[in-house]
């Protein structure tokens, strides 16, 4: 088996993206996966041009010359493909989003019905690897992530295949914070095992589901000690002065 992650984060190897990436991939290298960590932050990749040309190219060939034809090799190579980002604005990374939008070579121009009896591309040259989406937020609750679980369920139907994880972490800021090593040494743990889940049993059970939405702390105040947090550390980085 192999996954090929693409991480969204505009910070790299530096992100709390990278921490939970890079726990997820350790968890499926040690069930036997073949993995790939991909830092869009280190690749060329313009803007769509919504021209179609790729579509009108027997060999689906995109005119701009970038990065994105090996990264859509990697794409169709793998088994499963992760999506990694930060929440920017309630959603995935703009260099996530671009990178996304530049798989349209991988999709038929022509109209097709679903079985909901929606209008959708069908896909081009086979089938398509199954999805996991990873993502982190600097606000502690994860009810931020309502976009994000709306747009994996759309992007399983435009593509013609299922999310089989969705991880997603409130309080993303303490993934780096070294005070927070004991907490994030749990979380981690537990993003190790759903890596290791995903390729034995092919998806995330519902119980260790469960168990990555639960606070970092299990306190019924994580929200109210994460803010806290929060608000020291920008007390200290404006020495005192509060914007308005």
């Amino acid at each position: 088996m192999k996954i090929v992650a693409f991480n969204g984060s505009p910070k790299g190897k530096e992100s709390n993206t990278h921490v939970m990436v890079g726990a997820f991939l350790e968890g499926a290298a040690k069930a036997g996966a073949d993995v790939e960590n991909v830092f869009l932050a280190e690749k060329k990749i313009d803007h769509c041009l919504g021209c179609f040309q790729c579509w009108a190219s027997p060999a689906a060939e995109c005119v701009l010359k970038d990065d994105m034809a090996e990264l859509i090799g990697l794409f169709s190579s793998a088994d499963i493909v992760v999506f990694a980002t930060p929440l920017h604005n309630d959603n995935i990374s703009s260099r996530l989003k671009i990178f996304i939008d530049r798989l349209l070579p991988l999709g038929n121009p022509y109209f097709a019905v679903d079985a909901g009896g929606e209008t959708v591309h069908p896909n081009r040259g086979g089938e398509c690897p199954t999805f996991v989406m990873i993502a982190n937020c600097g606000f502690p609750e994860q009810s931020h992530f309502q976009v994000l679980r709306l747009l994996a369920q759309r992007m399983a139907r435009n593509y013609k295949t299922e999310f089989v994880a969705e991880i997603y972490r409130g309080g993303g800021a303490w993934l780096t914070e070294p005070a927070a090593a004991e907490v994030v040494a749990r979380y981690t743990d537990l993003v190790r095992e759903a890596g290791e889940e995903v390729v034995a049993a092919g998806r995330l059970s519902e119980g260790t589901r469960r168990r990555l939405e639960e606070p970092l702390i299990p306190s019924p105040d994580f929200a109210g000690i994460y803010r806290q947090a929060v608000n020291r550390y920008w007390d200290e980085a404006l020495g005192g002065r509060k914007q308005a």
